[in-house]
């Protein structure tokens, strides 16, 4: 008898439930959860689904068939499956949600529109107009086109109205096509033919060559094939020999043809091995470092530890025992960084002691070789990957048989996702995956989250420390320069540099030494403002002022990337008494070389680092001494290991410590002590130099003297005053509409339902700071719970509301955003 089988399947859509298919009978003996499925969706989409659950519950309406199993094996594991259902109802989202931002964008399939030519059209081109014509020359070529390629034919972007026009007229029809995004690599290899393994035939083959001057050119190919292929023994790849431009082509062709050489297809890794250079045992721990590793060994610790090591202390070193003493084990392993600018770095030195093991996934990776690193992390065989390190993306790869996860940096802000949904944060959701897999969770940084602390300090989280650094280094020589006495005094130059800092860096750069300057602003400068009238240009879209960029001569919106030319005069008072406002790293890599025309000057944010591999030329040519001073954001301050930088300088601290966030002493401390540990990492005593016009600022003072636990006392006591995380946890509300007064009214509806059940517990409605962004207006409001309370109940109170609210007429169009524990 056979059964009928319904499949519970998800889509990679912003959709809350999971949709019921059949599976055809011909599929019973295949189909298993994990698999990519194709399933037509309304009346035309086609998308790969996933399937969750294999059922026979038959549905009360008609379901619609699954047209094709894509894989062979499943291609996402019931852990993922968990911790994307878990993901969705923490963070407020759907699980659509979560599967579009984990799953590679190469395995999933989506439906393309195509148009053809009517069968029923009748050929009579006279009675078309002249765009018609030539779209159907383009289909009497190419046979189909889908519709994006229809605006190269005819010059123009609006081109519906012209396709539903030839459709009415039934001269083309539209159809859809599955398009598959994921293709292996293949290429082309030459092996000699087996007859000439034979020694006679072989010289045989020579002499004919040989005699004949004009087979002299095939003969020269043959000769270094033999030597490339160690005498015919192996295959070469065709575009080695290829590309020795002596050759000649026709003469491989002719040879290919007369099947002298014979061409195999093979299937290649787009991504480049490595063999590991030394062993971990090579690897000698200080007395320290062995006291931490064994105590975050310790299966009687608990499952989440705190490293809390300062700066240049040999945290990695320590992460790479943890790394080893877990292969042994059989498990994999999940190195996270904050930044993808930093995995350059780790990588490199992680693969110096495994080698082919280690794999590496992040968005800077193109969509086939993300897929192909998805498919060897599920591979448990040889071929597999046992370490991966990525940025927070590589939280969701499908792990077999997972061990431990490092979050390095775990402090960091980049950890958390913002757009799109769902706005997670990669620390905790780390931490949440461990405990799915039975894995081990290692928190690192120099200067911890103070959620992380509050809990190891109360016992939820182990804890082990480093409090010197590698080698008996001594911390860096931090001087903190008054800007505001410098100026009286006449001792800033070009501005924003102090005299002190301008001597410091001659003086490293007479000893041939570097200097790394922080400035947390890119750009050119903040904005340009009319001496006049005070006009400022501002963003059409957003409610913000352009950044001037002087590289390209353009005013632009770091919020949705609108973009204008630099205005020759006001448009107000129609002068052209314009000028430059504040200062980012664009402006102090301009300085920089007239102050030090003689130095090499590179600057590292996210406008230079915009092409793929170019942050990992900076790294590598400072590394490589090329560079004399780098110039960067938030960038240089993260982890980043240079073994000649003398200097660091801090151009405006007081730009980290005004920002109007609950979180900006920490942060500030944070980032200060972060950029300081570039400083003397791997010989004499680094220098730091603090700019800023509060010199006696807490926050300063505390990164000075690198005090954490002065920061820690003051902020954790400042929070339990005002209700602020780690003793309560966050969810903030964001509504936005195009309409100022429609979002205004909802948003303080929605408030006053929350009153309604929390009635000490809601702040707001405001509107943010930027109120306005990509022509929508915004409103923000927070709510507060203890952090014992059980949220689950009161998450699900507050999606209901927005449900509620958005089913009004007048809100139908209002977007109704969560962010959990906003950062």
């Amino acid at each position: 008898m056979r059964h009928t089988y319904f499949v519970d399947v998800l889509l990679p859509l912003h959709l809350q439930a999971y949709y019921t298919y059949r599976v055809p009978f011909e599929y019973n003996d295949d189909i298993q959860v994990g698999q990519r499925v194709v399933v037509q969706f309304g009346k035309k989409r086609i998308y790969s689904a996933l399937v969750r659950r294999i059922h026979e519950n038959v549905p009360k309406y008609t379901t619609k068939y699954i047209l094709a199993i894509m894989d062979l094996e499943p291609v996402v594991t019931e852990m993922q499956f968990l911790f994307w259902e878990w993901m969705a109802s923490y963070y407020m989202c759907y699980t659509g949600d979560v599967m579009a931002a984990a799953f590679p964008t190469a395995l999933k399939l989506t439906s393309e529109s195509y148009i053809a030519v009517h069968p029923d059209f009748d050929g009579a081109y006279s009675d078309l107009s002249p765009n018609e014509t030539k779209v159907l020359e383009a289909l009497s070529h190419a046979g189909s086109l889908p519709i994006e390629q229809v605006t190269d034919v005819v010059g123009f972007q609006k081109i519906m109205p012209l396709i539903q026009s030839m459709i009415d007229k039934r001269i083309i029809i539209m159809d859809e096509e599955l398009k598959q995004r994921f293709t292996p690599k293949v290429a082309t290899h030459l092996v000699l033919n087996p007859r000439y393994d034979d020694a006679e035939e072989l010289r045989s083959l020579f002499d004919r060559l040989e005699k004949k001057v004009s087979l002299h050119k095939q003969l020269s190919v043959l000769m270094l094939f033999m030597q490339m292929s160690k005498f015919g023994k192996e295959k070469i790849r065709k575009q080695e020999l290829v590309a020795h431009k002596e050759l000649s082509q026709s003469a491989i062709a002719t040879l290919i043809k007369n099947e002298v050489l014979l061409q195999e297809e093979h299937v290649e890794s787009r991504l480049k091995e490595y063999a590991a250079q030394t062993s971990v045992d090579t690897i000698e721990l200080n007395e320290q470092q062995q006291r931490a590793f064994e105590h975050l060994s310790d299966p009687s610790q608990p499952t989440v530890m705190l490293l809390h090591g300062v700066t240049s202390s040999g945290k990695t070193e320590v992460y790479i025992k943890l790394i080893d003493k877990t292969l042994r084990e059989g498990k994999q392993v999940l190195f996270l960084l904050p930044e993808i600018a930093l995995t350059a770095q780790i990588i490199n030195r992680i693969r110096k002691y495994f080698g082919h093991q280690v794999g590496v996934y992040h968005s800077r990776f193109n969509p086939n070789e993300r897929a192909e690193v998805w498919n060897r992390t599920l591979d448990p065989g040889p071929n597999g990957y046992q370490i991966l390190i990525g940025a927070r993306s590589a939280l969701f790869l499908p792990f077999h048989s997972l061990g431990l996860i490092i979050v390095d940096e775990e402090h960091d802000s980049s950890y958390k996702q913002y757009e799109p949904t769902p706005r997670y944060q990669c620390r905790d959701a780390a931490i949440y995956l461990a405990h799915l897999c039975g894995a081990r969770t290692v928190l690192g940084s120099a200067t911890p989250s103070l959620e992380s602390f509050y809990n190891a300090q109360r016992g939820k989280y182990g804890y082990a420390q480093l409090t010197e650094r590698y080698g008996g280094l001594m911390m860096p020589e931090v001087v903190c320069v008054n800007m505001k006495e410098a100026q009286q005094r006449g001792e800033v130059q070009a501005k924003y540099f102090s005299l002190f800092l301008v001597t410091q860096i001659q003086q490293a750069l007479v000893n041939h030494e570097q200097v790394i300057l922080f400035q947390n602003r890119r750009g050119f400068s903040l904005r340009i403002v009319c001496d006049d009238c005070d006009w400022t240009p501002t963003c059409e879209h957003c409610d913000v002022s352009l950044v001037y960029h002087k590289s390209t001569n353009s005013l632009r919106c770091h919020y949705c990337g609108y973009s204008i030319p630099v205005p020759s005069e006001c448009p107000q008072c129609h002068t052209s008494h314009l000028h430059a406002k504040g200062f980012g790293t664009e402006h102090v890599e301009e300085d920089l070389a007239v102050l030090f025309p003689e130095a090499r000057i590179a600057r590292m944010d996210l406008d230079s680092t915009q092409q793929k591999k170019r942050y990992l030329e900076i790294i590598n040519d400072f590394e490589d001494h090329n560079i004399d001073i780098l110039v960067g954001t938030q960038m240089v301050t993260k982890g980043l290991d240079f073994n000649n930088v003398s200097v660091v300088g801090i151009l405006s601290a007081d730009n980290l410590i005004s920002f109007p966030d609950f979180r900006s002493y920490e942060r500030a401390f944070q980032q200060i002590v972060q950029v300081s540990g570039r400083a003397g990492r791997h010989g004499k005593r680094g220098t730091v130099i603090i700019q800023t016009y509060n010199p006696w600022h807490q926050a300063i003072r505390d990164a000075m003297q690198n005090d954490y636990a002065s920061m820690y006392r003051t902020q954790v006591q400042e929070r339990l005053v005002f209700k602020y995380p780690p003793h309560y946890k966050l969810i903030e509300v964001v509504l936005r509409h195009r309409d100022r007064e429609t979002v205004y009214t909802a948003a303080h509806r929605y408030a006053q339902w929350l009153r309604a059940d929390y009635p000490h517990q809601v702040m707001g409605p405001e509107y943010p700071s930027v109120s306005r962004i990509r022509n929508q207006y915004l409103m923000k409001i927070m709510v507060r719970f203890e952090r014992t309370a059980p949220l689950t109940h009161h998450k699900q109170r507050m999606l209901d509301l927005a449900d509620t609210l958005t089913k009004e007429p007048s809100f139908t169009r209002v977007t109704i955003q969560f962010d959990v524990d906003p950062q």
